[in-house]
């Protein structure tokens, strides 16, 4: 007689013993340690989402150079000298070029901020400053000199809270010849004063010698009218 039921029909019916394992079909066996398993006592001490996703990154930045040193000559070492080519370039193009440059067109700050000083007064500053070394405050002083030259000539309206730019368009219609040096003596204005430039003593010297030639330049109306600019 068969007595039904689990593992007491199936050693029966094989006659074996009480110490004969007794094969249980995979699946089932697979799903009932997947419900095991699943309990929350297993999953006590697992890392949360944040570590999970951290790890899943750090093994992918270890993947993507272990592919790098694999491709770079000299291995691991090799790709590490690359890597510090590579910033050496960036640093030395960043101190060449400084800072990046105003975006042109970008509304500059007025020219002047301090109270009203004559022509004279700016160059004797602008001098002090190129005595000392300090260029970017000599090109701000020497293109305040211009400008306040340019409107005692009547060249330019006086004209509160002008810019730079402005200031050189303006003058530019008046004395073409002269246009273009004004413009960059402009930009170069703006860039030490808002973009965070340094300049240099060449700067310097082409602002003061745009200063004097424009001191000596006539202007086109003048010129129509067969006068001298004053």
């Amino acid at each position: 007689m068969f007595i039904t039921g689990g593992v007491t029909t199936a050693r029966l019916m094989l006659g074996a013993s009480d110490d004969v394992p007794v094969d249980t079909p995979r699946l089932p066996a697979r799903e009932a340690a997947e419900r095991e398993l699943s309990k929350p006592m297993y999953h006590e001490n697992d890392p949360n989402l944040l570590q999970r996703a951290l790890d899943s990154f750090w093994e992918w930045i270890g993947k993507v150079f272990d592919s790098l040193s694999g491709a770079a000559p000299g291995g691991p070492l090799g790709l590490v000298v690359i890597a510090l080519i590579v910033m050496a370039l960036f640093a030395a193009l960043f101190w060449r070029l400084g800072t990046p440059r105003r975006v042109p067109g970008s509304a500059g700050g007025s020219l002047f901020d301090d109270g009203p000083q004559s022509a004279a007064e700016h160059r004797a500053t602008a001098e002090t400053h190129a005595a000392a070394g300090r260029w970017n405050e000599a090109v701000q002083e020497r293109m305040r000199a211009i400008v306040r030259s340019l409107e005692k000539r009547v060249l330019l309206v006086p004209r509160p809270g002008r810019t730079a730019d402005e200031a050189a368009s303006e003058a530019g219609r008046q004395l073409p010849a002269q246009a273009d040096r004004l413009r960059t003596a402009a930009r170069e204005f703006d860039d030490v004063t808002y973009g965070g430039r340094t300049t240099d003593q060449q700067t310097y010297l082409r602002l003061r010698a745009l200063d004097l030639d424009l001191e000596q330049a006539r202007s086109r109306l003048s010129a129509t009218a067969g006068g001298t600019a004053e």
